[in-house]
């Protein structure tokens, strides 16, 4: 099954004098299983759009269906839907706040009316998926550091099982080896669980190595729907909207413009290293 938005827009402040425009007309289908990069300058849309897609924010024109069911009708049960889609939020500290990480974990299975039993199993697989240590598991969230904190509030989304797992800037703030444990954990977990991801970054570095699919927002309405390279190669209008091209992707293009015969459009180190390779040896 998918998530499906068909048509959706969302006003802010609809009816006054401030009405702000936040989504315009986007439609999209995100099936089962994908690994999506959503990147966009600041109000761009990108954190209104996530937040419908698990029912946090309803839209003001148009459909979102969630395997097949349209999630604004009546008798639809938007606690399950928030069961299925779990949305990560850039400042852990807006998730986190039992006494210790634990409990916290425990508090999504706990809503969905599980024993404590499965609860505290649930939890625990869930904080061992994302690499806390267990020292750290009856500490207070509060006195981790930041990459803890997210690993903390990550475990308390997986601990609901979801179907799709929303990242809002995971690694916002963190240190490049921070950084690079967070993305490598979600790697993994994509690995093992096959569930549905969509990545919101400001790093195109982060985008273009990982994920295989990248939306690119600009003023509420998704501009670019398509793989890293062919989004990246567009990296001339994407600077005009206040964004960039991985920076490997500029080195390529002046390379190109040396003479070294080389596919200017490569987005990953190791993608231009085989080719600066394959280059200098032929």
């Amino acid at each position: 099954m998918s998530i499906i938005l068909d048509h959706v827009s969302h006003v802010y402040g609809n009816d006054t004098t401030l009405a702000v425009k936040a989504l315009d007309d986007v439609s999209l289908m995100i099936p089962d299983g994908q690994f999506i990069g959503l990147i966009g300058h600041t109000g761009s849309g990108k954190s209104t759009l996530v937040q419908h897609l698990n029912g946090l924010i309803k839209a003001t024109g148009g459909h979102i269906y969630f395997n097949g069911q349209d999630i604004d009708d009546k008798d639809y049960d938007k606690r399950e839907l928030r069961s299925k889609v779990g949305l990560v939020f850039q400042y852990p500290e807006h998730q986190l706040f039992e006494e210790d990480v634990f409990k916290d974990v425990c508090f999504g299975p706990k809503n969905l009316g599980l024993s404590r039993q499965e609860t505290e199993l649930r939890a625990y697989e869930a904080l061992k998926k994302v690499g806390l240590p267990d020292e750290c598991f009856y500490q207070s969230p509060f006195d981790l550091s930041g990459g803890q904190k997210r690993r903390a509030a990550i475990a308390g989304v997986l601990a609901m099982k979801p179907e799709v797992l929303i990242l809002d800037e995971p690694t916002a703030g963190l240190d490049p080896k921070g950084r690079e444990e967070i993305l490598s954990q979600i790697v993994k977990l994509k690995e093992e669980s096959q569930i549905t991801i969509i990545l919101v970054s400001h790093s195109m570095e982060d985008v273009a190595e990982y994920v295989e699919r990248i939306l690119v927002m600009n003023h509420g309405k998704v501009v670019y729907d398509d793989v890293p390279r062919e989004v990246f190669a567009h990296y001339r209008e994407l600077e005009e909207m206040g964004l960039a091209a991985p920076q490997v992707t500029y080195i390529m293009h002046k390379l190109k413009a040396k003479g070294l015969d080389v596919d200017e459009n490569a987005t990953t180190i190791k993608e231009a290293a085989d080719m600066i390779a394959r280059a200098l040896k032929g």
